[in-house]
């Protein structure tokens, strides 16, 4: 494992940025969803790239004020000809989608992502192009986001690496899942995301994302979809008029949310007709089981009232074949399956699957944002995209973060009392040995004061350390040689440390007690992401390396 920071000098921090001035890279673009949020957000957008030539023309008619967005694969197109290309060799930051088809949990056909049977699919290395740009323009932060699978794949493996490779480049990195329908996407999608920012930058990415301002967490599906003219299966034109009177009585019926969702997030005042709202053609006995569902039901749940289904899978492995979405719920995961087929996704109250509109629309795509006429493509690439809301609280996270004034005092008022921050680590050591080798059960004995100033001698001491990792376990590693140690730091501390999170063993029961007191409000956010303390850890590194 390298160091926390590059092996030079680091530059003092730059807490001036403006929102403005923000740029960044989207990497595996697809059709640009993470593109959209991150303008949305206040990013100017320098390139974008992916290998998919109908996503890149997606993005590129959707988004056509981008300069740069290109069809290139990006195992053989290097950060050093996008930074000729573009003409910076230094960008804020570095947004990306690696494939996920090779982390899936459901991708079980024809090999594994799990056990002895999991076969090397190579999309799981792309992570390494990503890096590959990390390295190369320094972002201030990156992102990286993929589904929940990447966690467990082979081990934990892949996500283990992606995260100590990148603290070798220098950066401060955690995952943290985000909850999609809590941000205001009207479905039940869960992914996973690997945040890292750079280490000589002070402060911790909030734990937990914010929704945009233009969104209302826990948007239904039928405040998303309500409006739309209905359509028979095989129905449709790939453009045509809104429904106005429809719509007026959807906004009637439902309120606010549907209000804000139609205007603020799909900005339906801005398209000037309703594009991609063409339903598939199904077979009449497909059409004969639709009918027998209930809407939010799945065949699972009518077989077990009694419905029997002419579809002919095996009904002991096939329960969920068919699945009637419901308007008062979060629509299911949208996924790429739906260039395949529409069976789990029959529309809540008529006999069809979803229109690829309709899935844009639980993604959060705009209705201006326009489609291939092409159902399939406009599926698979809906369905791959990450949806723009998500992106645009990542975004706006990504600003506060680097906006956030970091406090540059020793002497910090936390709560009911005064903790002075250490002056060097020699005092961080002389605060911090006491709290060590002790079981938990001894770690509950000790005082607030001592506690905290214990936990403050650990971020002062580790400023690449990220709390929110603190009890990420995994793999334990012992080459030390190539872990950086600060100044008189002891080595019995370093004999070993978790490659997924970089902590050292011995400090993580200190840790886990930080974390039992902050879950139980016993310390506040403050106290527990406590920045102060990692700032002066940071400057006093760098005070050693300049003498």
């Amino acid at each position: 494992m390298g160091s926390f920071l590059p092996n030079k000098i680091i530059s003092k921090p730059d807490n001036n940025q403006s929102a403005d001035s923000l740029n960044f890279i989207d990497l595996f673009c697809g059709c640009g969803g993470f593109t959209l949020g991150m303008e949305r957000a206040g990013f100017k957008c320098l390139a974008a790239i992916d290998f998919n030539v109908e996503a890149v023309a997606t993005l590129q008619a959707n988004l056509s004020h981008i300069k740069h967005i290109l069809h290139r694969d990006l195992t053989a197109f290097g950060p050093d000809e996008l930074s000729e290309l573009i003409g910076v060799n230094h960008v804020d930051v570095i947004v990306g989608g690696p494939p996920c088809q090779g982390f899936s949990t459901a991708r079980k056909v024809g090999g594994a992502n799990h056990g002895e049977r999991l076969n090397d699919d190579p999309r799981r290395h792309l992570y390494l192009e990503l890096l590959k740009y990390v390295g190369f323009f320094r972002p201030k932060v990156f992102v990286m986001e993929n589904v929940l699978g990447i966690k467990t794949a082979a081990g934990g493996e892949y996500f283990t690496r992606v995260q100590s490779e990148a603290r070798a480049l220098g950066y401060r990195v955690h995952g943290q899942v985000e909850d999609a329908w809590e941000l205001g996407v009207p479905q039940k999608r869960r992914r996973q995301l690997i945040i890292g920012t750079r280490a000589d930058i002070p402060g911790y990415f909030s734990p937990n994302l914010m929704p945009s301002p233009r969104a209302l967490p826990r948007t239904l599906l039928g405040a998303a979809i309500g409006d739309l003219p209905p359509l028979r299966a095989g129905e449709g034109e790939d453009e045509c008029d809104y429904d106005f009177n429809r719509m007026v009585k959807h906004l009637e019926h439902n309120g606010d949310p549907a209000y804000k969702y139609l205007f603020e997030v799909l900005e339906i005042d801005l398209a000037k007709k309703l594009t991609n709202h063409v339903a598939r053609p199904h077979s009449d006995r497909d059409l004969r089981d639709f009918a027998l569902i209930n809407e939010g039901e799945s065949s699972a749940v009518a077989m077990r009232n009694g419905v029997d289904f002419e579809f002919p899978y095996d009904k002991s492995s096939f329960k969920d074949r068919y699945t009637r979405q419901s308007r008062s719920a979060a629509c299911s995961t949208i996924v790429a399956h739906l260039s395949k087929d529409g069976l789990m996704f029959i529309h809540p109250t008529q006999n069809r699957s979803l229109t690829p509109r309709e899935a844009a629309r639980i993604q959060s795509f705009p209705d201006w944002f326009r489609f291939p006429e092409a159902r399939t493509h406009s599926f698979r690439m809906i369905g791959n995209a990450v949806p723009p809301l998500i992106s645009e609280a990542v975004g706006l996270s990504i600003i506060d973060y680097l906006e956030r004034e970091v406090i540059m005092d020793k002497n910090i008022d936390i709560k009911s009392g005064s903790y002075i921050i250490p002056e060097n680590s020699d005092e961080a050591l002389q605060w911090l040995k006491p709290l060590l080798g002790q079981d938990n059960k001894s770690l509950r004995r000790f005082t607030q004061e001592n506690l905290i100033k214990g936990w403050a001698s650990i971020l002062f001491l580790y400023p690449g350390l990220h709390p929110d990792g603190a009890l990420d376990r995994g793999e334990v590693a012992d080459d030390i040689e190539n872990y950086y140690v600060l100044e008189n730091m002891p080595s019995e501390f370093l004999k070993r440390y978790y490659k997924l999170s970089g902590w050292p063993v011995e400090l993580v029961p200190v840790a886990a007690e930080a974390w039992r007191r902050f879950e139980g409000k016993e310390l506040c956010e403050e106290e527990f992401y406590f920045s102060e303390a990692q700032m002066a850890g940071l400057r006093h590194r760098l005070s050693i390396q300049l003498r």
